[in-house]
């Protein structure tokens, strides 16, 4: 099994001839910077004799131009790094988001939306920091390290092995801190995804909060989160307060070293004023990597830590996806909408609870209308939502054109099947736009069928209200629609169904939130839509099934009756108990 690292790296070998050039930058950066003491070291040695000024200003000009190019390096370098780790930031944000759109429903059901947007964008930055900044500053540091060593080895081999002495020390603080810095990322980074989850489930439940009266206990639930997640990062502030400090003393106790034992050799003529000064330059210069091992050592962790918390979303398995045995999308015959199932029996999770449909068998012919009808938990939803495998039904009990579905490719069997689900979901975007969302591709230089979308408003009786909005069907409907009432935001998610031209049309209780008089408009107009496809809807209202071709009745799973209206009426049984409950509570509402 690959480590968390090996993961990582094929997203940065995309880029490594450009991330070569960038560390062969950075690596004339250090050097270049690194030949400043040198000169000075000349230039101090030489003040002690009848130097010229014109040897002076050569001197001046060699610093001159060591600073110039070593900043066009330095320029270049970061140009190049930094632009990398973005691309692959692009990259991996890509494919999580893409990874994402594969995972089942079931998924987003277990896991809290904030908590994943947490990941996709505080944590993948970190990743960027890691694989950006951190390389880049590892490299310079590591380069500095070795050839500022180097070079005060050739001045001073005794006098550098005593400036060296505290490096253990070093090396032992940046092991203990940068474990523990690990370890209170991670804890930070998941109060992080905690609080966005708080935030996210406030803001979409905002209406709700604001009926109850709930502010003052939401206030109070960020609250809480916000101040676990302040002490948390208070804990890592005091790790970083003492890893800094520590690094720093370590280098004073080598500055301590060198000016006591190296102003003795200058003393005793060992080495020369010049070269004391080149030393004590390349071990400033030394104190850059020491220092660096800190902020390097944090971003690392950092990047590690939120990488390790994006890997399980990575590794989260589709649950339903086009397998070996499924048809190529090319060998695929025009789907009619023959719909069968066959003795299905179905249960949420592993198939271990108590089945939610017992059972089921059911034929439909193409241009059939369906209902299915009974009371709240008898299977009704969960049966519409295997068909276009939102869940996965088991084997060889779902066929369209008597083909399994999960052996039809899932573009084919979607893209066949208009669907209305229970709670329409509307994009923030235009009433047009949502309405073609299915088969209008912002993305494509194509434009808009406006006509289609208006006759498709008209069939779903939303023209009217469409067009007393001032911006009419460019009107922005909102986060989730919210500035439309539920009928509409009904009539607009069946006007989309209709509009991807589908063989089979699927409509979850997509009439509850409208009146019975534009219910009665809505299903006249849509039975001339429905004429040459194959209808399932699922209602509690009678008058919305009483004109399917077939009334099948479930409780607990199983199918107790079925027929046309009039015959469930003459039967006397579960449906005609149906009929006259509302035909009462409708006399009620009247009276």
């Amino acid at each position: 099994m690959q480590s968390p690292l090996q993961r990582l790296i094929p997203y940065v070998l995309r880029y490594r001839l450009r991330l070569t050039l960038g560390l062969a930058c950075v690596f004339g950066t250090a050097s270049v910077s690194l030949l400043s003491p040198w000169v000075l070291k000349y230039a101090i040695d030489d003040l002690s004799t009848m130097v010229t000024r014109v040897k002076l200003a050569q001197y001046a000009g060699a610093l001159l131009g060591i600073a110039v190019v070593g900043g066009c390096f330095r320029f270049l370098s970061r140009r190049v790094i930094v632009g990398v780790s973005r691309e692959i930031e692009y990259d991996l944000r890509n494919d999580f988001y893409a990874h994402l759109q594969r995972l089942s429903v079931s998924y987003f059901q277990s896991v809290r939306t904030g908590d994943i947007m947490s990941r996709a964008t505080n944590d993948l930055s970190a990743v960027r920091m890691m694989v950006g900044p951190a390389i880049m500053y590892s490299a310079s540091t590591l380069i500095v390290f070795v050839v500022a060593i180097v070079m005060m080895l050739s001045i001073d081999m005794r006098l550098t092995l005593i400036a060296l002495i505290p490096l253990p020390l070093v090396t032992l603080s940046v092991k203990f801190f940068g474990a523990a810095i690990h370890r209170r990322f991670e804890h930070i980074q998941a109060q992080l995804s905690e609080i966005s989850a708080v935030v996210q489930e406030s803001l979409s439940g905002v209406r709700v909060i604001r009926a109850y009266g709930q502010e003052p206990a939401e206030l109070s639930r960020f609250a809480e989160a916000n101040h676990e997640y302040l002490n948390r990062n208070r804990g890592l502030i005091v790790l970083q307060g003492l890893f800094s400090p520590s690094l720093s003393l370590f280098l004073g106790l080598s500055a301590l070293l060198v000016l006591w034992l190296g102003s003795r050799s200058v003393v005793l003529e060992r080495i020369s004023v010049g070269e004391f000064v080149a030393f004590n330059a390349y071990l400033v210069m030394l104190s850059w990597p020491v220092i660096a091992f800190g902020w390097i050592t944090n971003m690392l962790q950092r990047g590690m830590a939120s990488w390790k918390r994006m890997l399980p979303i990575l590794d989260t398995v589709p649950e339903i996806t086009d397998t070996a045995q499924t048809t190529h999308p090319e060998q695929v015959e025009r789907i009619q909408g023959r719909l069968e199932l066959r003795h299905l029996t179905f249960a949420y999770g592993d198939g271990d609870g108590s089945p939610v449909l017992r059972d089921v068998s059911l034929r439909i012919d193409p241009g059939q209308t369906v209902a299915l009808v009974g009371a709240t938990g008898s299977g009704k939803s969960t049966l519409l939502n295997l068909i276009p495998r939102l869940h996965d039904p088991p084997p060889g009990t779902v066929f369209v054109d008597d083909v399994d579905v999960r052996e039809l490719p899932l573009s084919s069997l979607r893209g066949a099947i208009g669907f209305v689900p229970q709670e329409p979901f509307l994009f923030s975007d235009t009433i047009a736009e949502n309405i073609a969302f299915g088969s209008f591709d912002k993305t494509a230089d194509k434009a808009l069928d406006q006509i289609a979308v208006e006759r498709m408003a008209a069939v779903a009786n939303l023209d009217t209200d469409i067009k007393e909005f001032s911006n009419e069907y460019q009107t922005i409907v909102g986060e989730r629609g919210i500035t439309l009432s539920g009928g509409q935001k009904q009539r607009t998610a069946i006007a989309r169904a209709l509009m991807v031209n589908p063989r089979i049309i699927i409509l979850d209780d997509a009439l509850s939130a409208v009146d019975t008089y534009t219910e009665e408009r809505i299903l006249s107009q849509l039975n001339t839509e429905l004429q040459d496809r194959t209808a399932l809807i699922v209602s509690h209202r009678i008058s919305t099934v009483r004109q399917a071709d077939l009334i099948v009745v479930l409780q607990d799973g199983s199918v107790v009756e079925r027929g046309s209206h009039d015959q469930l009426l003459a039967y006397g049984g579960v449906y005609a108990d149906l009929h006259r409950k509302q035909l009462l509570e409708d006399e009620l509402a009247t009276s």
